[in-house]
């Protein structure tokens, strides 16, 4: 059995995985056993319905993210030093303004050297599109401002406070509200990040919430991304109508706590521990009071997309009628899925309710928004409207992107054919469209990985922030003519 002493009351039902508890001897009973939830590394609910049989269905998926998970654990500071070695390198190339550059300083004894926390130091991401500046062509009111704005936010939040300071109130000039390194319960560590900031317009108030999210050499993000626990969220002794089941390894990066659940209030805020959905909720909470005019974005890239759609559902679950009635938005971008196909229908009713605008952008061959799998045996689908974008950057309003579940024969070839027109794209792009579409070396290296694994390199930000600015207005004006077919719940049900 897992921790016993996570409180999960707030569950109606859930399965539970703790890599830390899976070891080499455990490799037999998780592919063979007949009792999986009898083993130390997972936990199923006592009344859970047909634990047996659901077990035996997911014996592989839970076999795939034990194993995963406890190599992430093994190889986390491996990881973590090569990571700040190459991110080093790649800011040490940059300050010296090439490659060349570095040679040439290096010969003279004129080597200019990176601070790392400095305005000017990137992350690994960072240093994929060093582009900081809003367009100036999308202005607010502009159907195209949220999205492009939205992934934007979604690309400094992986960026240090000086920087965010600096490009925040030099570039976009807005007010940076706060930068945050929040803590995980069940990492025991501080895991999840994000930023808040203002455009402070008194007749049109916007704050920005952006997540982080996974960066290229965190094994404790990675983690959370292929963490299948699951759970179902309940509203006291009554479960909530149709709520679904929820990825429980987003659950824990946004604040889910293993003594206490999901409670509506904190009885002790610890200052050393700072929870993501609890300290922003507050936030805002402050915030908006303050301006009855003000609303509110939520974004994120990959895990920080996943912490944005999921940040109104807890709202919900606590019944935050104000918040969600000034949220105007969620704009997620290469998201992986967040719950079952109920979660969907509940969240597409929630989204409806309140009239809030949730669009999840989707690039080309990028592999994220394809996982967790959605097939007959994973539990994961996706839900809302989901603007598609081939790699010339042409847009469609779509449910669900083509090659749902990434891994198709069928697609292999195509997807190879296409990773080769963008490792040229890079180069044709920058003399014809000018040099905003210039690639780094870096991405140029991970063009090429990217012809044999097409859905890396599609899941940088460098194409997301391309896809943004070459939208047409005409593409948004699609989307109240592709609504999914989602039942809109009355307000009162939902927080029943």
């Amino acid at each position: 059995m897992c921790d016993e002493e996570c409180n999960k009351a707030f569950a109606s039902d859930y399965l539970l995985l703790d890599p830390q508890k899976f070891g080499i001897f455990e490799l037999y009973h998780i592919l063979f056993s007949s009792d999986l939830e009898k083993r130390d590394f997972m936990e199923r609910h006592p009344e859970g319905k047909d634990c047996k049989e659901e077990n035996e269905k997911h014996r592989w998926i839970i076999f795939a993210s034990l194993v995963a998970q406890k190599l992430l654990l093994c190889t986390a500071k491996p990881m973590a030093w090569l990571g700040s070695k190459i991110e080093y390198w790649l800011n040490l190339v940059q300050a010296n303004r090439s490659l060349f550059g570095l040679i040439k300083n290096f010969v003279q004894c004129n080597v200019t050297y990176p601070i790392e926390g400095s305005a000017s130091f990137l992350s690994f991401t960072g240093c994929m599109d060093t582009r900081v500046e809003l367009d100036q062509s999308i202005k607010p009111g502009d159907c195209r401002y949220y999205g492009a704005l939205a992934v934007m936010a979604s690309k400094a939040s992986y960026e240090n406070k000086a920087y965010l300071e600096k490009t925040v109130k030099d570039h976009w000039n807005m007010e940076l509200l706060d930068s945050f390194d929040f803590y995980n319960h069940y990492q025991n560590k501080r895991t999840t990040q994000a930023f808040m900031c203002r455009d402070k317009n008194p007749d049109n108030e916007l704050i920005v919430v952006a997540f982080r999210g996974t960066e290229t050499f965190d094994a404790d993000a990675w983690s959370s991304d292929i963490d299948l626990s699951w759970y179902e969220l309940r509203s006291g002794t009554e479960l909530r109508p149709g709520t679904g089941k929820v990825h429980g390894g987003f659950m824990k990066a946004l604040g889910l706590q293993k003594s206490k659940g999901w409670p509506e209030k904190l009885d002790q805020i610890d200052p050393e521990k700072p929870l993501a959905y609890y300290v922003i909720r507050d936030k805002l909470k402050e915030l908006l009071s303050a301006n009855e005019n003000a609303k509110f974005i939520v974004t994120g890239h990959s895990l920080g997309g996943a912490l944005a759609i999921l940040f109104p559902a807890i709202l919900a679950f606590h019944d935050e009628r104000l918040l969600l009635e000034r949220l105007q938005g969620i704009y997620t971008f290469g998201q992986p899925r967040v719950g079952d196909k109920l979660f969907g229908d509940y969240m597409e009713g929630l989204l409806d309710s309140y009239k809030i605008q949730y669009l999840r952008y989707v690039y080309c061959n990028d592999m994220v928004p394809r996982l967790p799998y959605d097939d007959k045996s994973f539990l994961f689908k996706h839900f809302g409207r989901c603007l598609y974008f081939n790699s010339f950057y042409k847009g469609q309003v779509v449910v669900e992107e083509p090659n749902k579940n990434y891994f198709s024969p069928l697609y292999a070839v195509p997807q190879t054919l296409n990773a080769m027109w963008e490792l040229v794209r890079g180069f044709y792009y920058a003399y014809s469209k000018g040099p905003n579409y210039k690639e780094p070396g870096i991405l140029q290296v991970l063009r090429i990985i990217g012809l044999a694994i097409p859905g890396i390199p599609a899941h940088m930000l460098k194409d997301y922030v391309n896809a943004c600015l070459s939208a047409s207005s005409e593409l948004y004006m699609q989307l109240d003519l592709h609504k999914t077919n989602g039942s809109s719940l009355d307000q009162d049900q939902l927080s029943n």
